[in-house]
C-alpha cells in the first residue's frame, strides 16, 4: 500500500469513528435537512429510526448549550455537528502531539488554553481527564511505532549499516543507538547496567527479523563498547573523533590560554613600569641634571626596559605555542578523512596515520615546552592511544569500498573513475555540511561542485552511461561514501535533548522515553520533507497524525460548569 492509499485509508478510518456525541451530531443534521420544526419530534425520531425520548433529550441539551454559550447560535451549531467534532477532535490531539509529547509544555497548560479560548465548552479540560488523553496518546505512539516497524522491516531490502552508540543517565542508565545516516533511532530503552551483554541483548531484540546487517560502530573507547562491537557484531569499532580532540583540549587549551593570559599581564606591567621609570628619569633630569641619581635613574630604566622587552618575547612564544597547539587540534579533525580536503585525492590508511601522528608530535612538543603539568602529558597520550584505532578505521573503509568495487558488476575503468572522481566528489560535498562557519562550508561546497563537474562531464566516463546507470552508480557510489563514520555527534546531541527533558519533567517513564523515539522517527523531518524512517527503510512511512486521530476516542460533552463572574 503506498503512502496516499494509506492516508486516504487513514482518513477514512477517522471518519468512520462513531461515538454517542458523533450520532447525536447526525441525529441533529438529518432532523435538520428532514424540517424537524414544522413535524412531531415522535414523527421525525420515527424516520431516523431512534427512540423518541433520546431524540427530544438531544434536541433539548443542544438548545440549553446554545443559551447557555458564550459564543453565537451558529459557532455552537458548528461545534455540535459531525464536521466540528471532528475538528474539535484533531485539535484535541494537535494539541497533545505538539505541546505536551514533543515539547513538554505541561496538561494544566493546555487546561489554561481550553479556557481561555472558551472550547471548554465542547472539549474536557479538567486535569484527570487530560493525563487519561496523554496517556491515551502515549500507548497509540508505541503501537504505530511497533506496526510501523514491523511492515517497513518486512518489504525492506538487506542492508549494512553503521550505529553510533553511547550511554545517559536520567539517573536511570539509557542505551541510545542511531543509524546516522538516516539519523534513525534504532535504540533507546532503560537498562539495569551497561555491559557488553545488555547492549549485545537489547540490540538483539530490537534488530530480530530485520534485514540488517551492523558493519561499524562508532562510540567512546568504553570497553563495554568495544566488545558488543567487535566480538558479538563482529563489526568494525571507529572511535569517536569528538572525543579524542575533547583530551587534547582538556589537556592545552585552558592551560596554554591561562600563561598567554599571564604573559599579556607580565607586558601591561613591565610597560607601566617602564613608563614610570621614564618619568622618574625625566623629573630628575630636569630638577637636578647633575645628581649621581640620573646615572641611577638610566640603569633603572634601561632594566625596566630589558625586563619589557623579555615579558613580550615570553608572550609571543605563549602565543606562538597556543596558535600551533591549536593548528594541531584541528589538524587532526582536518586529516582523518579518506580524502584530502584541499585536492579531493583518495588518501590511504598509512597516510592518514603519519599525518595525525605528525599532529599529536606537535602537542606534545607543545606541552614539553610550555612545561604543563603531567596530567596535561598523560591526557595527551591517552589521545594518542585511539590513532592505532583511527588508522584501523580508515583501512577498514578502504578495505570494504574495495570489496563492493570488486562485487558489483563494472569494468575497471568504472571502477577507477568512481574511486579517483565521483567518490571525492561525494564525499567533499557531505564533509562541507558539517564544517563550523558558513565561509569554510562554501569554500569545500564550491572545491566539492568542481570535482563533481569534472566527474559528470559528458566527455568522460559519465557520458558512456545511461541515465539508469548514472543513478545506479551515484547510490553506489553514495554508500561508500556514508560508510566512513568518525563522529558520534547525533548520539550525543540526543542525549542532550533527553537530559533537557528529564530535567523539565524530573523523570522520564519507559512509556514517555518510546513516545519520543517514535516522534523521533516518524514525526520529525528535515527541510527536504523526509522523516527518519523513510530515508532508513527507504519508503515513507504512514502519515503518523492522521492515525492518530483516527484511533484516539473523542470524549463526550464536558459536564457544564458554573463559571465565576
Amino acid at each position: 500500500m503506498d503512502a496516499k492509499t494509506q492516508s486516504t485509508s487513514d482518513q477514512q478510518g477517522w471518519k468512520a469513528a462513531v461515538t454517542p456525541r458523533v450520532s447525536r451530531a447526525q441525529w441533529r443534521e438529518r432532523a435538520e435537512r428532514i424540517g424537524f420544526w414544522w413535524q412531531s419530534r415522535r414523527q421525525v425520531a420515527r424516520t431516523l429510526g431512534v427512540p423518541d425520548s433520546s431524540f427530544r433529550h438531544c434536541l433539548r441539551r443542544h438548545e440549553q448549550r446554545c443559551q447557555a454559550s458564550r459564543f453565537s447560535r451558529r459557532v455552537v451549531a458548528f461545534c455540535e455537528s459531525p464536521e466540528g467534532l471532528e475538528f474539535l477532535r484533531c485539535l484535541l490531539v494537535a494539541l497533545h502531539l505538539v505541546f505536551v509529547q514533543a515539547n513538554d509544555a505541561g496538561l494544566r497548560n493546555i487546561s489554561w488554553f481550553l479556557h481561555l479560548s472558551g472550547l471548554d465548552e465542547f472539549l474536557p479540560a479538567s486535569y484527570g481527564w487530560q493525563q487519561a488523553f496523554a496517556a491515551e496518546m502515549e500507548a497509540a505512539l508505541a503501537e504505530f511505532g511497533r506496526e510501523e516497524e514491523q511492515r517497513l522491516a518486512a518489504q525492506m531490502p538487506p542492508q549494512e549499516i553503521s550505529l553510533c552508540e553511547d550511554e545517559t543517565f536520567h539517573p536511570q542508565i539509557c542505551l541510545v543507538a542511531i543509524e546516522p545516516v538516516s539519523d534513525y533511532l534504532l535504540l533507546e530503552q532503560y537498562a539495569p547496567q551497561r555491559d557488553a551483554a545488555t547492549w549485545n541483548q537489547a540490540l538483539d531484540e530490537r534488530l530480530a527479523g530485520w534485514s540488517v546487517t551492523v558493519r561499524q560502530v562508532t562510540s567512546d573507547e568504553a570497553k563495554a563498547l568495544i566488545a558488543h562491537a567487535e566480538k558479538h557484531l563482529g563489526a568494525q569499532h571507529s572511535p569517536d573523533l569528538f572525543h579524542v580532540q575533547h583530551e587534547t583540549i582538556q589537556a592545552t587549551g585552558l592551560a596554554l590560554a591561562g600563561q598567554t593570559r599571564r604573559a599579556h599581564q607580565a607586558v601591561a606591567d613591565a610597560a607601566q613600569q617602564t613608563t614610570t621609570r621614564h618619568a622618574e628619569l625625566a623629573a630628575c633630569q630636569e630638577q637636578c641634571p647633575q645628581s649621581t641619581h640620573v646615572a641611577e635613574a638610566e640603569q633603572q630604566v634601561a632594566q625596566a626596559t630589558a625586563m619589557e622587552a623579555s615579558a613580550r618575547e615570553r608572550l609571543v612564544a605563549c602565543q606562538r605555542r597556543q596558535a600551533e597547539a591549536t593548528a594541531a587540534r584541528q589538524g587532526l579533525s582536518h586529516d582523518y578523512h579518506p580524502f584530502d580536503l584541499e585536492t579531493g585525492r583518495p588518501v590511504s590508511a598509512d597516510e592518514v596515520g603519519e599525518r595525525l601522528s605528525g599532529h599529536f608530535d606537535r602537542l606534545e612538543q607543545v606541552v614539553q615546552e610550555a612545561g604543563l603539568s603531567l596530567q596535561a602529558r598523560e591526557k595527551v597520550a591517552k589521545a594518542r592511544r585511539v590513532l592505532p584505532a583511527m588508522r584501523a578505521t580508515m583501512a577498514f573503509f578502504w578495505v570494504t569500498v574495495a570489496e563492493w568495487l570488486a562485487a558489483w558488476p563494472l569494468s575497471e575503468t568504472v571502477r577507477l573513475w568512481l574511486r579517483e572522481q565521483l567518490l571525492p566528489g561525494l564525499y567533499l560535498e557531505r564533509a562541507a555540511e558539517k564544517l563550523s562557519t558558513a565561509a569554510k562550508r562554501r569554500q569545500l561546497r564550491t572545491r566539492a561542485a568542481e570535482i563533481l563537474a569534472r566527474a559528470r562531464s559528458p566527455d568522460g566516463v559519465w557520458g558512456t552511461l545511461s541515465a539508469t546507470e548514472q543513478t545506479d552508480l551515484e547510490a553506489k557510489a553514495r554508500q561508500c561514501v556514508n560508510l566512513f563514520q568518525r563522529s558520534s555527534s547525533c548520539v550525543e546531541g540526543r542525549n542532550g535533548q533527553l537530559s533537557l527533558r528529564h530535567h523539565g519533567l524530573h523523570r522520564l517513564t519507559t512509556k514517555k522515553l518510546g513516545a519520543l523515539r517514535v516522534l523521533h522517527n516518524f514525526q520529525v523531518t528535515r527541510p527536504d520533507g523526509t522523516t527518519a524512517a523513510e530515508r532508513f527503510f527507504g519508503v515513507r512511512p504512514r502519515p503518523l497524525f492522521p492515525w492518530l486521530v483516527a484511533r484516539l476516542r473523542l470524549p463526550e460533552h464536558p459536564r457544564t460548569t458554573r463559571r465565576a463572574t
